[in-house]
């Protein structure tokens, strides 16, 4: 008999239990799994709002605590718009409502001068009409989602606005979104005279991190935000959930842990004359350490394929709600399923590091008499 195989008859012995420790471990390994593929997702589209409009960078309102609450001014975006390094400052205000049913429409408020700009590729229809207050142009996701097409009516908040366009952004939250006159969204949301953030782009020839901290330097209360990793200035969100994403890791493994030694120590009680006998016959102490951690790594790493096949099944389904379908795109990077794979492996070789140094301790005389 090879020695792969004994450990596999090994744990085989005891189906019930072998079977209820991969479980318990695999919990914990579907949740590593599908928060790191939601993560993932929302960073992703914060990468996509930054790149709105074929921005450099975007300004908000410096120490925002979500960039949904961020205020920035007429004065401070035309401040920006006038500085000898900004090609254009498109000022956009972000207002979140519900509309049919979803919780989460995000209707971007934008004038349709900048708009055409840098538009969207349209799918039908036109683009916003100069000087237009009650046309909206929706994302194909959010058309579909709606059930509306060109000439029909959309009510965001108490206006109605007549469909005029259907784009595609190739992003989840503008396809599930909608660009409507500035004026019109900042009297919905209440916010006269703010916007949200200018999607800036600079001049060309200049480096857009030297522009960037430049407006940092002479705006105090400003800030820009350049990329994923600066996100914190504006939104505590991201960071949130990647600490909450490290504490779910740690906790898979304490309990994992937990659960691999409850069942490696029962395991190796059972087997101690076996153990004996072994050690009777010729088996060295390192290959008794290496059959206990082998068993160890082949519970987990049955755990790692059935929890991350549970944690792919699990974002699917929760990308089966509609407001959730408007705020990310699932992000299944090999990043995630490393992680995953390495929660697997420091829980088998936490769990098996005491039954393994209790079977080394064991003497063949120790064992043989063990009842």
């Amino acid at each position: 008999m090879s020695f792969i195989a004994l450990i596999l008859k090994n744990l085989l012995r005891q189906r019930a239990r072998t079977a209820l420790t991969v479980l318990g471990i695999s919990i914990g390994i579907t949740t590593v799994v599908a928060l790191g593929v939601m993560v993932g997702g929302l960073k992703q589209t914060a990468a996509q709002i930054l790149r709105a409009y074929d921005a450099d960078f975007i300004v908000a309102q410096k120490g925002a605590s979500d960039l949904s609450f961020s205020a920035v001014t007429e004065e401070e975006w035309q401040a920006v718009a006038a500085r000898p390094d900004v090609e254009r400052a498109i000022g956009a205000l972000l207002h979140i409502s519900r509309v049919g049913g979803n919780p989460y429409f995000v209707t971007v408020g934008i004038r349709p001068e900048d708009l055409a700009t840098s538009p969207p590729a349209l799918r039908e229809g036109s683009l916003l009409g100069a000087g237009a207050t009650e046309e909206i142009m929706l994302g194909d996701r959010a058309a579909s989602n709606l059930n509306a097409g060109i000439g029909d009516t959309v009510t965001i908040g108490t206006r109605s606005f007549r469909v005029v366009g259907i784009y595609h952004a190739g992003n989840v939250w503008e396809d599930a979104g909608a660009n409507a006159p500035l004026a019109t969204v900042q009297e919905i949301a209440s916010k006269p005279g703010i916007v949200t953030a200018v999607y800036v782009k600079v001049r060309e020839g200049v480096d857009p991190r030297e522009a960037a901290q430049s407006i940092r330097a002479d705006e105090p209360l400003l800030t820009t935000v350049s990329n994923v990793s600066e996100y914190s200035e504006v939104d505590q969100g991201i960071e949130l959930m990647d600490a909450l994403n490290l504490a779910i890791s740690a906790l898979a493994v304490g309990i994992g842990a937990i659960g691999v030694m409850n069942t490696m120590v029962m395991s190796v009680f059972e087997r101690t004359r076996e153990i004996g006998i072994l050690r009777a016959v010729g088996w060295r102490g390192s290959r008794i350490l290496r059959m206990i951690v082998g068993e160890s790594l082949l519970l987990c790493m049955m755990a790692t394929v059935f929890g991350s096949g549970l944690g792919v099944l699990a974002v699917r389904g929760v990308m089966l709600i509609p407001a959730v379908q408007s705020l990310l795109e699932p992000q299944y990077t090999l990043a995630i399923f490393v992680r995953a794979l390495a929660v697997a492996v420091i829980v088998a070789l936490a769990g098996a590091a005491y039954p393994a140094l209790r079977a080394l301790r064991l003497t063949p005389m120790e064992a043989l008499r063990h009842e």
